[in-house]
């Protein structure tokens, strides 16, 4: 036997570990960083689980003391809105031209067909003298077509002439005729261009705006940024109503001509008695909304476009007496607790709970009157329990 066949065969055997694949050197990285992501994860679940346990805090939600009318207990709803005029134009030029006269300003009343602005007019008022003369020549050329046919027709009648002469002097005239009739069309157009040189109020109204001045270039479209399309903005001020958003889950408690309540946030101790005057029947995607506009039954020179206002939708008009009320300061009635005897309201200055001690009054509907101790735009702790009391920690929602 050879000596490979006494060879010992448990040197052959294979050696496993030295066949692993060596580990990538970005593998540690990646892995320390997750331990990284987990220790911080970690530490902040404990911190706040610490913070809870060692300082805990009462979450609460706040209320903010208001203005409220004695129509609020007949209120099914309130929304917000704006006061926007239903009859507006911007009024512009038909013609293209630089703006040479301009007769009022914003705040000014016009009235329908009054010029409150003209443009220049020169070019307009040659082509319209061009056009008036050109009628006459016109017409004096009729006088002669007409003398001249006249005088072929005694010809004719005499033998004196043929046919053909006197079909020429009668369709000569019949051209002029038609001439006459073109130079008429052109004075209307020029006239018309003319007029269009005109910027006259379209109804009777207020100006708003004024979005150019003279020496400006005006054009219907305004095509460059040095020219301008309106020249003024106006609305007739009779046509004032509130556009509120009411939400489509609440619109089944509005129906047309139900009586509102309207009060302006710039205004509001004055109240304007208003009725549903149309509900628009589409809603807003977006916002899950439906408009609807609700009328003045009367209102003062205070009622400005754009204005902000509150309505409440009532289920009954008020009477004179209750719309000659002034507003009262009211809260939500679970943000007032009796304390030792004491009515108490909650305000939360750094974090902690610090205790009012209000004056009530009557109760209307969830709010309840507010005589002393506290303002409005006021923010006070909403559904206070025994939990809350002066210096407990609080944290608001």
């Amino acid at each position: 036997m050879s000596e490979t066949q006494h060879a010992d065969l448990s040197a052959l055997r294979i050696n496993r570990s030295e066949m692993q694949e060596p580990s990538s050197p970005n593998s540690g990285i990646v892995s320390k960083i997750v331990y990284g992501i987990l220790f911080i994860v970690i530490v902040a679940f404990v911190y706040w689980g610490y913070s809870r346990i060692v300082d805990p805090a009462i979450e609460v939600q706040l209320t903010t003391v208001v203005l409220s009318s004695p129509s609020q207990a007949n209120a099914v709803l309130n929304a917000s809105g704006y006061v926007v005029a239903q009859r507006k134009a911007a009024v512009a030029s038909k013609a293209t031209g630089r703006l040479e006269y301009l007769s009022v300003v914003e705040g000014d009343r016009v009235t329908k067909g009054q010029v409150i602005a003209r443009i220049e007019d020169g070019d307009m008022k040659a082509a319209l003298d061009q056009a008036r003369a050109n009628l006459k020549i016109n017409e004096a050329d009729l006088k002669d077509a007409n003398q001249w046919l006249s005088r072929q027709k005694i010809l004719l009648e005499k033998s004196l002439t043929t046919q053909a002469e006197y079909d020429a002097a009668e369709a000569r005239q019949q051209r002029v005729l038609a001439s006459i009739g073109v130079a008429k069309a052109m004075i209307t157009s020029a006239e018309v261009a003319l007029e269009n040189t005109r910027i006259r109020a379209p109804f009777d109204g207020t100006v708003l705006t004024k979005n150019a001045d003279v020496g400006e270039v005006v054009a219907p479209l305004a095509a460059s940024v040095s020219s301008r399309s309106a020249v003024v903005t106006i609305a007739d001020m009779k046509s004032l109503m509130v556009e509120a958003d009411v939400s489509e889950s609440n619109i089944e408690r509005i129906t047309f001509n139900q009586p509102c309540e309207i009060t302006l946030d710039a205004y509001p101790d004055v109240r304007y008695q208003g009725y549903v005057s149309k509900i628009v029947p589409t809603a807003d995607r977006a916002k899950a909304t439906v408009q609807v506009k609700v009328g003045f039954k009367s209102y003062d020179g205070k009622v400005l476009p754009e204005m902000s206002a509150k309505v409440l939708f009532l289920t009954k008009a008020s009477d004179a007496t209750v719309a000659n009320i002034k507003p009262i300061l009211t809260v939500s009635s679970a943000a007032v607790v009796t304390r030792n005897g004491k009515k108490m309201a909650f305000m939360v200055k750094e974090n902690n709970a610090v205790e009012v001690p209000v004056t009530t009054g009557n109760e209307i509907g969830a709010l309840v009157e507010i005589k002393g101790g506290l303002s409005a735009g006021d923010k006070v702790i909403n559904k206070v329990d025994a939990r809350i009391a002066n210096g407990a920690k609080v944290r608001v929602q």
